[in-house]
Parts: structure tokens; C-alpha cells; sequence
């Protein structure tokens, strides 16, 4: 290789010097010292106390600085500017930069700063230097914590005016507790986070069993613990991280699927993967909606905040399944992301690639030097102590005499001479007490001194016995990390799932929610919803949690159903909108469901929404009964829009009961306010079309009204539950009297008669307040959803009624669907 020429301007007076170099020589020689310089000096952290150069310079300086927890914040710029100019020679923003991952909780499981004002998040930068504010957080005080007692080596600054530490006590292991992140020359490093109880448990079991196995220390260290949650699915990349210093495994955002509005469900969001914003979430989105590589997705919010943390709501299209979707986007996005493990640190000036035995090892070598450094520190500073108050006890004695030598003597130099002579002190004795002041002789006395001679003596006795006893060195390093531990261990945040716990049946569902058969369901409080399937329901099922389920029908996922309303009109109703509620053993679970003003906005105010209806080819006439005693039926007839009269009110009028006939065997019933009942076969009433106003059915007394309308299949088990009360009570404050009554015992008469008297009016009542037809079992609850129990069937059709606890404000048959 050719030879580089490098010619210096000589003066003027010299002759011209050329030098050759070999540039091979030249690039290796310069290559290697910038090598060195990232890998020992930037990059890689130390495996004893787990920070790089500028993170320990920068707790160090804050020490000297006196920015404990319990003092007042400082400018992070004063720290930037006191490390950078005594310690470390490089730009401010490394510098800057290092200090706020040291205070972000989403990166360190344990943060060392505590950071006042904007350190910015996971998908934006902090403030400038010059806005921002910081002080030691309680973990980094520990950290430090012996500095001043020889605990480790100290070495010059890059100018040698100053000193700093080599490393710092560390007293928790600080590579395993908060992780690593850095890239040398040819090497890199990336240690997980892991928890710090968990870790200390460990170290003190390593400690009592040096020859623990990986398994064993497993048990204590399951996994990493991610700041920011989530959950680690696979645990063989973990094993072999553990094993050999280097592996990966995949970390989970933790999602829920929830009705996230009336109409839709919803994923919502709360841990993201490590090192994963939310902003990188909805951009990833974003794009796969736009290339249309992802389907089902109607919006996306980022409602994450300081208090309450990650949230980010992705609303699912309705006809979707939110679970397929999303599987589809914990494989399209970083919602499921990998983080592969290399554990490469200083050892004794060494890069090596470090196991998890290892690290811990390595920690606990630094950690009883540490504690023993320390050790021999305190007792040589009470060994100290001791030799000087073992002097004042000599000379405390006779006082009056070492005043007289002291006065006596020429100088200084005579009288420790003298003191030494007489009282047989060592030189360091009679300095002391040549330099105590007189003034300070007042608080000492004789016992006193005893008894710190005596704690003295103590104190060195314990300090020698761990010096000298290896088992009492490590049963002191294990106490001291359960404290530390103690106090600021944390639960565990991330799980550790061995699998995805994903089936290989559920990861073939369908995207589309299929049209398969359902049941459509309506309480009394007015919620609407839907099951996943049309099984038949459980025969408790006339009663949800809350309330009862009046009306039932079935349809399909994606099919149609209509809502009879009190205005008598039919109001259309996608299925697909309707939440999906399970069907437990019991009953079906409402409360989950949606109210039916959140779903249809084609309800006028005051209108009421009484049954639902099928809105299918093979959908069954409808019979309604309205408040003035008309009856209709209509047959179905589907038009092209939200809503449409299905009947022909008068003013004043309007619609109490509707429903579905099988046949025209089925038995219509009126109740009136005036206790009378009146039942006629359903094929008395010729169908309408929905323009036709209907025929009269009962014939009213004067002011009276209807109170309910229904009907009950030809020879079924039914009941009539009628409550009577006062009509100058107010709405729901007069419980009444409650009956019972077989529905057998009201003989049938004509249509448009006066039927007959089905509750016995006792003084003060002169109305009923609720009435209802149906077969039995039967259910009952009140205005609050609390359940009523019905009293026993009364063989008295014109019988009077008993208390009743409280207003009753609905009843339905317990059998859905009969």
C-alpha cells in the first residue's frame, strides 16, 4: 500500500521535513482508539452498577450538588453544564439526553431522577434544558449511597483537576432493575427491565446457594417486568436469553373488547408493547386503512392522559368481529412487537456477554466488596475514635494537671512532649487534646466517656466479626437488598403467558360477523341487545339482572327487526347495531345492552317503544290494542324507510300493547282502569291495511281508559296480575294491592263489550295503576329493576288484591319466546 506523505510549513529558516506514515498503520492505530473510546467510555454500561459513563457522572454530579429528593428542583441546565464541564467532554445533548431517560417512568423500571416539567413521551421529545427541572429520585440516593467511605475507587477527571468514581456502590442491581440500550464499535447491547423484587429474591438465594442452578433462580426470575406492561407471549426466547445471554421474545399491547358507544363495540387499548408510542399505533393504522390491507376499523381515538394513562379506542364497523380484528392487528402493527435480549457489559474493562447467573454474580462480587469496603471503613473510624477518647479518659482524670503542663510548657511542641511523657499518650492523643478548646471540656465527664468507649468497643467487636466472617458479610449484603427491595419494590406489570393463549379455532374466525340466527331482546327499562346465537334460552330468562324482558324475537346478525312504538308506528332496527350480551345459565345479561334511544333516532319525544316485531317474509300478523279501546290487526308490510304508521290514531289516542299472533286461536285481552277484563279470539278482528284505523274492541265506561292490551295462545297456562290503588296517588308512590288470578276464570265475550270485573276495589282505591296478561311462570320487578315476587294464583276473579311491597312497574312471561 502506498505510504502517506504529511509535510509541516517549516519556517522560514528550516529546511523541509517530510514524514512518511503507513496508512494502514494509520487507519488501524485511529480506528482502534475511537473503538475504544465508544466501548469503554459511551456505549456500554458497567455490569456492576449498570450505567454507562454520563448516566453515572450525571447522579454523581447531582450528589455533590446536593439535589437530594427533600430539596428544592434545580434547571436540568445547571446539571448539563456541571457534568459537562467537569466530567464529561461531550455535547450537552447527550448529555441532556441521558438525564430524561433517567427520569421517564416508561422507560426505567426504577427511575433515578425525579424530572419536573415537560421530559416529554414515547412518541415526543422533551422541553430544552433551559424549561425543565430535575433533583435525585429516592432509588438514585441509594445508588450512591457510601461514597464517602472508601466503598469504591475513585480515578481523575478528563483534565485531572477533579476525581469521580469508577463505579458507583449500587445498592440494587441496577442492569437487571432498569435494562440497557446502547451501540458500540462491533458490539451492542439491549438488556430488558426486569422487576426488583423479583431480582432481590434471587440475589439473596444465590447468596446462601452459590451453586444455584438457572432453573432454580427462574422460579424467582420468571421473565423481564416491562415499564410499560403488556405481556410477553412465549417464554423459550426468555430461557435462552437467561441461559446464554442473548434471545428474544414478543411482547403484547393489553386489549379488551368493550361497547365502546351504544351502536358499536370497540378495542380498546391500555399497555403498549416497550418503547411503543401511541402515535406509531394510529399511524401504523392509518396507513393499512388507507391500502385497504385492513377492514372492519370505523374510528380511532387517542384518549390517553396523565391520569389515566395509555387509552387509545379503536371502533369496530358494525358486521365485524372485534376479536378477528384484533389478531389481524397484533400481525399488521407494533401492537405486537419483539424484543431481543443481548446482555453485553464491562466486566473488569471487558465487553462480555453475560448470562442471567452471570449478571447476578457479578453484582453480588461488586456488592460484598462494597459492603466490606464499608465495613472497614466505619470500624477504622471507630478504632479511631476509640484511641482518642481512651486519651481523654488518661487526661479527664487529672485535668488540673494537664492544664498546669500546658500553661507551663514554652510552645505547643513542648507541651505534647511533656503530655506524652507524663500521662504516656501517643502523639495523636496529645494533638487532640492540645487542639480541643477549653470550652468543650465542659460536656465531658468521666462516665460519658465510659460508656462511648464501651459502644465503641462494641462496634468495632461487630464490624471485626464481619469482616472476618464471609457468612456474616453475605447475611448483611441479603438484609440490606430486602430493605431495599421493601422499599421500593413494586407488583409486576407484565404478564408471562407461555402462549398466545389463542386457539387455533379462534384464530380462524371469520373478520365478518356471520348471519347466523339470534334472538333480539327488549327489557322493561327500555335496553335493547342482542345474543350470539338463537339456542333456546334458558327458561329463566324472562328475568335479566336489572329488569324484565318484555318482548323477544328472532332474526339474524345481520338482519332487520321493527320496534312498535306508543305513536303506532314501526321503526326499523339493524341487529347488527344492537350490542351482544351473553346467555348465562340463568338468564340473559341486559346490562350490557344499550337503551333504545341510543339507538334509534327516529323516535319522536314522548314516544314510547312497547314490543318488537320481525320484519321477515314469514313474520305473523300484529295485533294492538290502543288506550281507547281500539283493536287492529295489521299485517306486516315492510317499507323503505326508518318508520311508518302501522295504524291510524284519533287525537288523544294511543297504542298500550301490540303483538305478534301465531293464529287466530289466540285470545286478545283488554284490561281497563275500571278492573275490567274483557278476552275474544283473535279471528273476531279482520286484518287491516297499516293505513286502517281498527275496530272497536272493549267498550269503555265513562273516563275510563285501557291499561293494558295482550294476548295469550288458546287453552295455555296464563295468568291475570292486576294492582289496584288510588288515582290522586302520584306515578309510583302508591304501592296498591296486588292479585293474582288464573286466566280460566274470565269467561270470553263478544267484542266490543263491557267484560268483566277482574279486581275487587277495597276503600280508597278506584283505579288500576298496572294490569297484565300472559303464561305463567311469570316475572315482576319494579321501577328500579328490583324483582317483585308475585303472590299465589287467587281463585276469585273479582276478589281483592293483598299489599304490595312495592309499585309494580312490569311483568313478562319467564319463558322468552313462548
Amino acid at each position: 500500500m502506498a505510504a502517506r506523505k504529511t509535510q509541516t510549513p517549516p519556517p522560514d529558516d528550516a529546511a523541509e521535513r517530510i514524514v512518511d506514515i503507513d496508512v494502514r498503520s494509520e487507519m488501524e492505530t485511529s480506528y482502534l482508539e475511537y473503538a475504544y473510546s465508544v466501548i469503554y467510555t459511551r456505549a456500554l454500561p458497567d455490569a456492576r452498577d449498570g450505567l454507562k459513563p454520563v448516566q453515572r457522572r450525571i447522579l454523581y454530579s447531582m450528589r455533590d450538588m446536593r439535589v437530594y429528593p427533600d430539596r428544592p428542583h434545580v434547571k436540568c441546565a445547571r446539571v448539563v453544564g456541571q457534568v459537562m464541564g467537569v466530567l464529561h467532554p461531550h455535547g450537552d445533548g447527550a448529555i441532556y439526553d441521558a438525564l430524561v431517560r433517567m427520569a421517564q417512568p416508561w422507560v426505567m423500571r426504577l427511575p433515578m431522577v425525579d424530572g419536573h416539567g415537560n421530559f416529554g413521551s414515547l412518541d415526543a421529545g422533551p422541553a430544552a434544558m433551559r424549561y425543565t427541572e430535575c433533583r435525585m429520585a429516592p432509588p438514585a440516593m441509594v445508588m450512591t449511597d457510601g461514597l464517602d467511605k472508601d466503598t469504591v475507587d475513585f480515578k481523575n477527571n478528563y483534565d485531572g483537576k477533579e476525581t469521580e468514581p469508577v463505579v458507583l456502590p449500587a445498592a440494587y442491581p441496577n442492569l437487571l432493575v432498569n435494562g440497557a440500550n446502547g451501540i458500540a464499535v462491533g458490539m451492542a447491547t439491549n438488556c430488558a427491565p426486569h422487576n426488583l423484587v423479583e431480582v432481590v429474591q434471587a440475589l439473596r438465594h444465590l447468596l446462601k446457594h452459590p451453586n444455584a442452578t438457572l432453573d432454580t433462580l427462574m422460579r424467582f426470575i420468571p421473565g423481564p417486568d416491562l415499564p410499560t406492561g403488556g405481556k410477553i407471549i412465549g417464554l423459550d426466547g426468555v430461557r435462552e436469553a437467561y441461559e446464554t445471554g442473548r434471545g428474544s421474545f414478543k411482547i403484547r399491547a393489553t386489549a379488551r373488547v368493550e361497547q365502546v358507544t351504544p351502536r358499536r363495540k370497540g378495542i380498546v387499548i391500555t399497555e403498549l408493547p416497550y418503547n411503543v408510542g401511541p402515535e406509531k399505533i394510529i399511524e401504523q393504522v392509518k396507513s393499512l386503512v388507507g391500502s385497504k390491507k385492513l377492514q372492519g376499523i370505523a374510528d380511532l381515538k387517542d384518549l390517553t392522559d396523565l391520569a389515566n394513562g395509555t387509552r387509545l379506542v379503536i371502533e369496530v364497523k358494525n358486521g365485524f368481529n372485534p376479536d378477528a380484528l384484533l389478531e389481524q392487528l397484533y400481525r399488521l402493527t407494533k401492537l405486537e412487537d419483539s424484543f431481543a435480549i443481548n446482555a453485553v457489559a464491562l466486566v473488569d474493562e471487558q465487553p462480555r456477554t453475560l448470562p442471567l447467573k452471570d449478571l447476578l454474580e457479578v453484582y453480588l462480587s461488586h456488592r460484598l466488596e462494597v459492603v466490606l469496603r464499608r465495613t472497614t471503613f466505619d470500624r477504622d473510624k471507630a478504632v479511631e475514635r476509640l484511641h482518642l477518647v481512651e486519651g481523654l479518659l488518661i487526661a479527664i482524670v487529672d485535668i488540673d494537671d494537664v492544664i498546669a503542663i500546658i500553661r507551663g510548657s514554652d510552645d505547643a511542641a513542648a507541651a505534647r512532649a511533656r503530655l506524652i511523657e507524663v500521662f504516656e499518650l501517643t502523639e495523636t492523643q496529645a494533638n487532640y487534646i492540645l487542639d480541643m478548646q477549653l470550652r468543650r471540656l465542659t460536656k465531658y465527664s468521666k462516665i460519658e466517656l465510659e460508656q462511648e468507649r464501651d459502644q465503641l468497643q462494641n462496634t468495632i467487636a461487630e464490624l471485626t466479626e464481619i469482616i472476618d466472617n464471609d457468612d456474616q458479610l453475605r447475611t448483611l449484603v441479603g438484609n440490606e437488598l430486602a430493605e431495599v427491595a421493601k422499599q421500593f419494590g413494586t407488583p409486576r406489570r407484565t404478564i408471562l403467558l407461555s402462549s398466545s393463549g389463542v386457539t387455533a379455532t379462534a384464530t380462524a374466525t371469520p373478520l365478518e360477523v356471520p348471519d347466523d340466527p339470534c334472538w333480539v331482546l327488549l327489557s322493561s327499562a327500555g335496553l335493547l341487545a342482542r345474543t350470539e346465537n338463537a339456542e333456546p334460552l334458558p327458561t329463566e330468562g324472562g328475568r335479566s339482572n336489572h329488569d324484565v324482558i318484555v318482548s323477544a324475537v328472532r332474526t339474524t346478525a345481520r338482519g332487520e327487526y321493527g320496534l312498535i312504538t306508543s305513536a303506532g308506528r314501526m321503526i326499523r332496527g339493524n341487529a347488527l347495531d344492537l350490542p351482544t350480551v351473553p346467555v348465562t345459565a340463568n338468564a340473559p345479561n341486559l346490562q350490557g345492552g344499550a337503551h333504545v334511544t341510543e339507538l334509534t333516532a327516529a323516535a319522536e319525544p314522548g314516544e314510547r317503544i312497547l314490543a318488537l316485531a320481525r320484519l321477515d317474509e314469514d313474520a305473523s300478523t300484529i295485533a294492538l290494542g290502543t288506550r281507547r279501546g281500539v283493536v287492529k290487526r295489521v299485517n306486516p308490510e315492510v317499507l323503505g324507510r326508518d318508520a311508518w304508521d302501522i295504524v291510524r290514531l284519533d287525537d288523544g289516542d294511543e297504542v298500550v300493547g301490540a303483538v305478534e299472533l301465531a293464529d287466530d286461536s289466540t285470545e286478545l285481552i283488554f284490561i281497563s282502569d275500571d278492573a275490567q277484563l274483557l278476552h275474544f279470539p283473535a279471528s273476531a278482528v279482520r286484518p287491516q291495511g297499516r293505513s286502517g284505523g281498527g275496530i272497536a274492541g272493549i267498550k269503555l265506561g265513562a273516563g275510563r281508559s285501557v291499561v293494558s292490551f295482550g294476548a295469550v295462545p288458546s287453552g295455555a297456562d296464563a295468568i291475570v296480575v292486576t294492582v289496584a290503588g288510588s288515582s290522586d296517588a302520584l306515578p309510583g308512590t302508591d304501592a296498591g294491592t296486588i292479585k293474582v288470578t288464573p286466566f280460566a276464570e274470565y269467561p270470553g265475550k263478544g267484542r266490543a263489550t263491557g267484560g268483566v270485573r277482574c279486581h275487587r276495589f277495597l276503600k280508597g282505591e278506584d283505579t288500576l295503576h298496572f294490569a297484565w296478561a300472559g303464561q305463567i311462570p311469570a316475572v315482576a320487578a319494579a321501577d328500579s329493576g328490583a324483582p317483585i315476587d308475585l303472590p299465589a294464583a287467587d281463585g276469585r276473579r273479582d276478589g281483592s288484591g293483598s299489599p304490595a311491597a312495592q309499585p309494580v312497574a312490569a311483568a313478562a312471561t319467564r319463558v322468552i319466546g313462548r
